[in-house]
């Protein structure tokens, strides 16, 4: 008989830990998760300040482009007003439902949950922070056989005059009232999502990136691209400039930036990175080896240098990506319970990992970008297209659309594949599979497209633009 506590202790409550402990559970194991229920509830910030919240958000500002084109067809009639109390209101209430799902899901695989702040503290020790029913601090002590890290991250904000004025992403969703005036600081892909996303619910948005382009890591092409969009839609996009100092005032938050000039705004949301959740969990108290950012370290199978802890998800700074989490939850999971009956044990590749960026319009992205491919293979042949979508034909917008194929010349795999345009992320994902499994560009040539949409122009580029 076991003489640990539990199987398995998951520290943190967001996608990759319930994952591995509603995984685990199944398997047999005993299992525990402790959450601060209290702050966001199950989900971590994918559900509850990320992802979805953000995804519903961007739903929101497209009803008023669709309001503007159905005029092209025909539908006439006052344009709709926001009502921004009613988004904020609907969106908790999602949120609120999802945040059951989860841990209905977990309570009813046999996973113990513990709402509380969990640390190590020695050996297989983890020490557990609660509130007792009176308020008053309580604490619990456990032991387990192995422990799970899976805290994900939180929103970074340099130090600069005027800090505590800035708000981030954990606080943009239920922003009151209403930004008329909205600086994005940022040039990341949550910056240049809630630039789109606000600059489509009806503020007036200023976006403010210290570099040469915004998205850097991204095909630069895809780069510029989305750049010139924004730009057309009506986002403020200022590029090689940064903050000096933010005031309030009367009038708002006065910005100063670099060389002088300043931006009113009723908010400014800093979107400058993430930094591992590592605070106070005790790492240094039991030894676990940390990264310059305070990231965990870990093997391929995510296993720290202290045996019996291993860290999966946005902890790592590896892929900040909430399916990256749940893959690497699997690994860990086969990997100290076994594979589930008839299933292989779990591996995990970093190479072709689809995404998809939700400014408007969307990015879709799987492979290399044309630079990091010409390193790689050298040689390679490069098809574009880019065309205005029948959509638009009637709807009298000028967004266009950019898709384009980077085809290894020696193996002549298709080793890269970006999209910009509408419903990206969807039309990428099924390419992705096709590519994982190593589909050439002549598989490609000889599938039929599905007329008339935008994702047969993916098989239907014959020219390479350039070589």
């Amino acid at each position: 008989m076991s003489t640990y506590d539990f199987d398995l202790f998951v520290i943190g409550g967001g996608s990759g830990g319930v994952r591995a402990a509603r995984m685990a559970a199944q398997r047999g194991a005993r299992v525990a998760l402790a959450e601060t229920l209290g702050q966001d509830g199950l989900g971590g910030t994918c559900v509850n300040v990320g992802c979805i919240p953000k995804k519903l958000y961007s739903y929101a500002a497209h009803y008023a482009d669709a309001a503007h084109e159905a005029q092209g067809y025909g539908w006439e009639g006052d344009m709709p007003i926001l009502n921004w109390g009613t988004l904020k209101a609907n969106r908790a209430t999602e949120i609120s439902r999802l945040n059951g799902v989860y841990g209905n899901l977990l309570r009813g695989s046999g996973v113990t949950v513990f709402d509380g702040f969990a640390r190590l503290q020695g050996d297989h020790s983890v020490g557990l922070a609660t509130l007792n029913a009176d308020g008053s601090p309580g604490h619990q002590n456990f032991t387990a056989k192995n422990v799970l890290i899976a805290t994900g991250g939180t929103p970074h904000v340099p130090h600069f005059a005027g800090r505590e004025h800035v708000i981030t992403s954990n606080e943009i969703f239920d922003l009151e009232p209403f930004p008329k005036r909205l600086l994005v600081v940022g040039g990341g892909y949550i910056a240049c999502e809630f630039a789109s996303i606000f600059n489509g619910l009806g503020s007036r948005v200023t976006q403010l990136y210290r570099g040469e382009q915004v998205l850097r890591g991204f095909d630069d092409e895809v780069r510029h691209f989305v750049a010139a969009e924004m730009i057309k839609s009506g986002v403020d996009l200022r590029l090689n400039a940064d903050v000096v100092d933010i005031r309030k005032t009367d009038e708002g938050l006065r910005v100063e930036l670099e060389g002088g000039s300043v931006v009113l705004a009723d908010a400014v949301l800093y979107a400058t990175g993430r930094k591992p959740n590592v605070q106070g969990l005790g790492l240094d108290t039991v030894g676990v080896v940390q990264g310059a950012q305070g990231e965990v370290i870990v093997s391929e199978t995510y296993q720290t240098n202290v045996p019996g802890i291993y860290a999966v998800g946005d902890v790592t700074n590896r892929v900040q990506l909430t399916p990256v989490a749940l893959g690497e939850a699997m690994v860990v999971v086969d990997q100290l319970f076994g594979a589930a009956a008839g299933k292989p044990t779990r591996e995990m590749s970093y190479e072709f990992i689809p995404t998809a960026v939700f400014t408007h319009p969307n990015i879709g992205t799987v492979g290399y970008s044309e630079a990091q491919a010409r390193e790689k293979y050298g040689q390679i042949a490069v098809f574009r297209s880019e065309f205005k979508a029948l959509k638009h034909t009637l709807s009298g917008s000028s967004e266009r659309t950019l898709m384009k194929l980077i085809v290894d010349t020696a193996s002549d795999r298709v080793v890269g594949l970006h999209m910009v345009g509408a419903e990206a992320g969807e039309i990428v994902q099924g390419f992705a599979v096709a590519m994982k499994a190593g589909a050439t560009k002549a598989i490609f040539d000889s599938t039929i497209g599905i007329h008339p949409t935008a994702a047969e122009e993916f098989v239907t580029m014959r020219e390479p633009t350039r070589n």
